[in-house]
Order: structure tokens, then C-alpha cells, then sequence
């Protein structure tokens, strides 16, 4: 069963003026047309600048890109799903019975777009600076462990960068395997490399992360054989 609102409020630190806010941002399409998606299109742009702003005070010298990359690290669908799960969020979302059943209350999708959806009420119910003050103590501990070096570029785009600048062939990814149910699938990818003569094999919750890990896996590689 559903949790009630008002308790996971409480854990947050929130009080609104206007509780249907609130419930609104914790129903998800599959149970009301009254629902959180125009909340959470409204909260992923809210959150994008309050962040932006957090980084830009936190780093006076950080370049554009250094920050851009850095936000990205901070802003995107794992990230807030790791927030939403510190907080129990899937106990309280409103789903429907199909949602319920397939793991919903799971899913980082669904998570993420929750917390960007809490973000737009509290805008709505309180203002932008009840929302920067919230967001600030909801990141605290990741803008914390921010550092220049955790805005640098993703490794697949390293490992890219890297056989360009050596003339080099550019890696080959190749899917091995997608196993498990749709929403819960594991995706395992295979990444070759003209410097290493063993390809690497990464895995993820999708393809996309599956190749950041491999191409991981070869830029330690390289680090050990070449020292670059």
C-alpha cells in the first residue's frame, strides 16, 4: 500500500500551503490525467538553474564547459533516482495497478521525473527561493563530493578523443547481450580498440551505460600499458 504524502512531506523538511500540490507530484500518468508530468517539465528547468547557479558560486574558476559537465553529473535521470531512493520515494509514488505491478515505484524514470515534479511544487506553492534553499540541502552531500575532475568528459568520449588525437581507428561497440524483463533489462556490450588486442566487455541497466563501462574498462588498460 501507498504510504501517505504527508509523511514522506515531513521526512523532506517540506510543509505546503497547498497539500494537492504535493500529491499531485507523486501521481504518475497511470493514474489520473491530474497527474505530475507538467510539474516535472517545469522542475527539470527550475533544477537545472538552481544547480547551475550552486556550481557557478562553487567553482569562481571553473571554465563553461568544466560546469556544464559538472551539472550534467549532478542533473540527470540516475542521479535523481539515487536521491529519490535515499528518501524512500517509491513508497509513497501513486501509480496505477500496471505501474504497481511491473516495478514501477523502481524505475529511475519514474523516480527522477517525482523529484523534479516536488521541485515545480514547492516553486508553485512557495516560491524560487523556498526551491533553491530545498534543492541546495537535497544535493548537499553530491555538491560536497563535486570536484573539478567529476565534471570531466564521459569515457566514452575520452576514449574516443584519445584514438583521434592518435590517428587512430575509433573504438567498436557491439552489442553481446539484453537479458531480463523490459523494464528491468541488463545490457552487456563489447568495445574493441586497434591499441589493445583484447576487446572489453561492460555492462549497464542500458546500452548507452553498458558502453560507458566498457570503454572504462579499456581506458584503465591503457593507463597500465601505455601510461596515458
Amino acid at each position: 500500500m501507498t504510504k501517505k504524502p504527508e509523511v514522506l512531506s515531513r521526512k523532506l523538511g517540506l510543509v505546503f500551503n497547498d497539500p494537492q500540490l504535493f500529491i499531485r507530484a507523486l501521481t504518475h500518468r497511470s493514474v489520473s490525467a491530474n497527474n505530475n508530468e507538467r510539474l516535472e517539465f517545469l522542475g527539470d528547468a527550475i533544477l537545472g538553474f538552481v544547480i547551475a547557479e550552486q556550481l557557478y558560486n562553487l567553482f569562481p574558476q571553473a571554465p563553461e564547459g568544466v560546469l556544464s559537465r559538472l551539472r550534467a553529473s549532478l542533473v540527470n535521470q540516475r542521479s535523481l533516482a539515487e536521491l529519490a531512493r535515499q528518501h524512500n520515494l517509491g513508497d509513497y509514488l501513486l501509480l496505477g495497478s500496471g505501474e504497481l505491478k511491473s516495478g514501477g515505484f523502481r524505475r529511475d524514470s519514474i523516480l527522477s521525473d517525482a523529484v523534479e515534479a516536488i521541485i515545480a511544487a514547492l516553486f508553485q506553492d512557495q516560491g524560487m527561493a523556498a526551491c533553491q534553499k530545498w534543492v541546495a540541502e537535497l544535493f548537499a552531500e553530491k555538491l560536497k563530493n563535486s570536484s573539478l575532475n567529476s565534471g570531466q568528459k564521459d569515457p566514452k568520449t575520452r576514449l574516443q578523443e584519445l584514438m583521434q588525437a592518435k590517428q587512430l581507428d575509433l573504438p567498436q561497440y557491439e552489442l553481446l547481450t539484453a537479458s531480463g524483463l523490459a523494464h528491468e533489462q541488463t545490457f552487456k556490450v563489447q568495445c574493441k580498440i586497434s591499441l589493445l588486442p583484447t576487446p572489453s566487455i561492460g555492462s549497464g541497466v542500458t546500452r548507452k551505460g553498458a558502453e560507458q563501462s566498457a570503454a572504462e574498462i579499456l581506458l584503465e588498460l591503457l593507463a597500465k600499458e601505455y601510461k596515458i
